[in-house]
């Protein structure tokens, strides 16, 4: 199985955690001290900020702090979420806020150890325009909000391997591996929730499993036991929670597939590490983040050697699986089949059908192993390899969607922590045959796969980020796709032996190109207004990224300018001219074209909006820029 480097170090003793969640988990919410609040009302509004005011009655005397308390996802904020304090007139003014969203707002006052709460008020803010804009505004470097205490302000905080749904109630649903800097989730369950209305400010939900699923030990021993070995000693903390992926099966059913990854090797003087199953939950309303119910056990590693398991441990190459049960990603196709994608550094990604149903394998599967391909056939097929001769290979977490006549395969090249990248490739048929942009058959010749979507990266005034892949796919039903992932920090940023364990949440559009395929913007996704842009924004000074693959490399951004006569006279292109179809948005400059984009510029201090490109060069090179201030 593949082997992963979280150095997740338990550095919560050194934090001095500040803010007003500190030990909030003891406070008592909403009891009666006496004092009644009336709705806060808005006077003040703008696209960013508006005025509140709220009154108090009743035993006043006991008050010692009055507030507002807010948020754009919980409908009942507490002090949590975003606090502004109130004035001595129960006034105050909340600012920082983003442009057509809807806020939820109730004030507070605490006195007599006793927080109590108003109704809520609900607001909508205008849309705003270019020049009214305000960026997000939490923080990357989010160490002093790490702890558990502080998860009502992570936003994207702590986020590992994402995958996104959008539910009926007009949420969106994220859902990650189980890790966290300095293990702060470990207090919460597994497979930990959170949901948003605008992609931009999300909602902490807490942990969807609390404790390791009952059929997990059991399955492992039966599957042990038949194969000579004896029960596990493992306990369930133990055990690895990865890689969820959920989906709306329809109204009122949606089903998450997670990986449990189970501790030890398959034989005592370990030659080659224990298997992963691949399990099932169902609820039918994620908006009740405790009502994911186990459906159990779906598929486990195949091997094709027999029980001849005495593979070396370092004879990657050779490895006793054939696939690996993990990263499972669930399809529904054109034609109403549904599908299990899955693996991770084996032999390459399998795919198998699932009975519509129940959600589990649709033939009857043998046991987890046998002499050659054909015996364990029932646990899937092969659709994208790297390398037809070897076992281990840096490709894993498939993601498949559908657009526009083919199915897309993105998948997550190299090592995590920091070399992660993504490719995608693309079929007619869901089983295949998947074809590169340059044309190579990853399914039955092998290969690597181009383009390179994501790579770690670079761009001015700030640490870059790396480790960005594993990603999840998804549009909002009318026309707009997204692409969500990790991203890390690099290793020993700003001094921090342990930056690379800070895992972001990115969310970021996709533009597709005049043939088909998908661009990912370099910025991530803030909400900014979609204004036309004009040419003559084009002229001036770029930061431009060649994204083409370097292990392990971050990509850094060299300066391009364009001038009003329509020539490159600076970077790497220097000499070559550029035309813009303003229609479609897209920048052609040196025969390449550039789609273009208006996003958040979150280098920029303070944070605001700026132009990005992405696009296709000769030999599949990926470029990314955006427009310098």
């Amino acid at each position: 199985m593949k082997k992963l480097s979280f150095l997740f170090i338990s550095l919560l003793t050194a934090f001095a955690f500040t803010g007003c969640t500190d030990g909030l988990d003891n406070i008592e919410y909403n009891p009666s001290n006496g004092v009644i609040l009336s709705a806060p009302v808005s006077a003040a509004e703008t696209s960013s900020s508006l005025t509140v005011t709220s009154t108090m009655n009743g035993n006043v005397g006991v008050v010692l702090k009055k507030g507002f308390c807010y948020s754009a996802n919980v409908q009942n904020p507490t002090i949590k979420d975003y606090v502004v304090d109130a004035d001595e007139n129960f006034s105050a003014t909340i600012t920082g806020l983003m442009g057509g969203t809807t806020y939820y707002i109730r004030a507070y006052v605490y006195g007599d150890s006793r927080y109590v709460y108003s109704e809520t008020f609900t607001v909508t803010t205008g849309v705003a325009s270019l020049e009214e804009y305000v960026a997000p505004a939490y923080v990357d470097n989010y160490v002093d909000i790490a702890a558990w205490s502080s998860r009502g302000k992570w936003n994207l905080a702590n986020v590992h391997d994402p995958t996104v749904v959008l539910a009926e109630d007009g949420y969106y649903y994220m859902y990650q591996t189980d890790a966290s800097y300095g293990n702060a989730h470990l207090a919460g369950g597994h497979f930990h929730g959170r949901r948003s209305k605008d992609l931009v400010n999300w909602e902490y939900l807490g942990g969807t499993m609390k404790e390791l699923p009952e059929w997990v030990i059991p399955k492992l021993n039966e599957i042990r036991a038949e194969m000579g070995l004896e029960a596990t000693t493992a306990n369930s903390a133990d055990f690895g929670y990865w890689a969820p992926c959920v989906r709306k099966v329809k109204n009122g059913l949606y089903r998450m597939y997670y990986s449990i990854v189970c501790p030890g090797t398959i034989s005592g003087d370990g030659t080659w590490s224990e298997r992963a199953f691949i399990g099932l939950m169902e609820n039918d309303n994620p908006a009740n983040n405790d009502g994911w119910v186990d459906k159990g056990y779906v598929i486990t590693n195949a091997s094709d050697k027999g029980l001849d398991f005495n593979v070396a441990a370092n004879n990657y190459e050779n490895s006793y699986y054939k696939w690996n049960a993990i990263d499972p990603s669930y399809f529904i196709d054109k034609d109403s089949k549904h599908w299990l994608i899955y693996g991770s550094w084996h032999s390459g990604i399998a795919l198998v059908e699932l009975d519509a149903e129940s959600g589990k394998v649709k033939a009857e599967l043998p046991k987890p192993w046998g002499t050659t391909g054909e015996e364990i056939a029932a646990y899937g097929k092969l659709i994208a390899t790297r390398n037809m001769r070897s076992r281990w290979q840096a490709s894993e977490g498939p993601e498949i969607i559908y657009h526009d006549g083919y199915y897309y395969l993105f998948l997550a090249y190299d090592e995590l922590s920091v070399a992660y990248n993504t490719r995608v490739a693309r079929a007619e048929h869901i089983e295949g045959p998947y074809f590169s942009m340059d044309g190579t058959n990853v399914t039955t010749n092998g290969g690597d796969i181009l383009p390179v979507v994501t790579h770690p990266y670079k761009f001015n005034g700030s640490d870059g980020w790396v480790g960005i892949s594993h990603c999840c796919v998804f549009d909002d039903g009318n026309g707009n796709w997204y692409f969500a992932s990790q991203g890390r920090f690099p290793k020993n940023a700003g001094g921090n032996a342990s930056s690379n364990d800070l895992m972001m949440g990115h969310v970021r559009k996709i533009r597709w190109t005049e043939d088909g395929w998908p661009l990912v913007m370099p910025e991530r996704y803030g909400a900014v207004p979609q204004d036309k842009i004009e040419e003559s924004e084009l002229i001036g000074n770029w930061e431009h990224i060649d994204l083409s693959y370097s292990f392990g490399n971050q990509k850094t951004s060299t300066q391009m300018t364009l001038t009003e006569d329509h020539k490159v006279s600076a970077g790497p292109w220097a000499g070559a001219t550029w035309s813009y179809d303003a229609e479609n948005q897209v920048l052609t400059a040196n025969g390449v074209k550039l789609y273009l984009q208006r996003e958040t510029d979150w280098e920029a201090s303070p944070r605001t909006h700026t132009i990005v490109y992405a696009g296709y060069g000769d030999n599949n090179k990926t470029y990314w820029g955006k427009k310098s201030k």
